[in-house]
């Protein structure tokens, strides 16, 4: 059991945190929307053919409907976001605004009524929020700065997958976790790739002539972005505590960082990584604010360790 958790948390640090790198390569040849809409539709086929198989039971057409609102947040506001967004800012910092979602989770639930924030949430709160202005801060050298726009797209992703993740809570959804999320990821794929017709990004997009090294990279974002990544996280869940299987909130963006300094050559000042501090800082305090009062309250119900095992 212990290298097979081993393996499983390997996957959920290391393989989520090269997404970010993946997608920084890709998108600057296969438009966003196009990039996002046909891994997320490639992964969801393959892993609802796999659960079928498996004897998981067919999502009816409610469950569908469910799955298209959330996969909308999820990936069309969320992912693809991202990766538009990525053009124009660093994957390792990218990531890092990214991780300010469970910020927006608390935020947003408390708007629908849910537990009041705690003192160390709202602390949390604004510490995420002055990391986030010290990463945008206009300061240093030119080659060092963060593209306000792309920073803001970023901010505006993490909200919608918090907010997508909040609604699928209460959704209607196969009790399957894996079911549900092959539905979420199948239509929330279709709504991006109409979305990638509608902009346009059809057009002139020739596959011929994307480079060997841009669909390695996407083929990546399948494998092991979508199917081996959350399949790690799903068992995890089962087998491990929430909290234990959440830290990787706080090693993806440190993978993210390393690798795009490593490999892209990214800059890294004193500064990104004070900002990246702070903002960690401030969700590992909402996190353990979770833990403590139940964090299992928060999560999607067919997410919990019962309905994963």
């Amino acid at each position: 059991m212990r290298w097979k958790i081993a393996i499983a948390f390997f996957a959920v640090y290391v393989c989520w945190g090269m997404t970010y790198l993946a997608m920084r390569v890709a998108v600057m040849e296969i438009p966003p929307h196009l990039l996002s809409g046909s891994r997320f539709l490639l992964a969801g086929v393959l892993l609802y053919a796999w659960a079928r198989l498996r004897g998981h039971a067919a999502p009816t057409l409610t469950h569908w409907r469910s799955a298209t609102v959330i996969g909308g947040f999820l990936l069309l506001g969320g992912n693809a976001s991202v990766a538009w967004a990525e053009k124009t800012v660093p994957s390792g910092l990218a990531a890092v605004l990214i991780a300010v979602a469970p910020i927006w989770m608390v935020g947003l639930e408390w708007a629908r009524g849910g537990p009041r924030p705690t003192r160390a949430v709202a602390v949390g709160l604004l510490l995420g929020l002055a990391g986030v202005a010290l990463l945008v801060s206009g300061r240093g050298p030119a080659e060092s700065r963060v593209d306000p726009l792309g920073a803001t797209i970023l901010v505006l992703a993490s909200a919608s997958w918090a907010w997508g993740s909040v609604v699928s809570k209460s959704a209607a959804l196969p009790k399957s976790p894996f079911v549900a999320t092959s539905i979420e990821m199948i239509a929330g794929g279709i709504l991006l790739l109409v979305t990638a017709a509608v902009s346009g990004q059809f057009r002139g997009f020739d596959p011929v002539r994307v480079s060997f090294e841009a669909m390695a990279w996407w083929g990546y974002l399948v494998v092991f972005g979508s199917l081996v990544g959350f399949t790690a996280y799903i068992w995890l869940l089962g087998v491990t505590s929430i909290a234990k299987a959440g830290t990787y909130a706080y090693v993806n963006p440190i993978v993210a960082v390393l690798l795009g300094w490593a490999v892209l050559h990214e800059p890294v000042t004193m500064r990104m990584l004070l900002a990246a501090g702070i903002i960690l800082v401030g969700v590992a305090l909402v996190n353990i604010d979770w833990s403590a009062t139940g964090l299992a309250a928060y999560l999607p119900e067919r997410s919990r360790p019962s309905r994963a095992r």
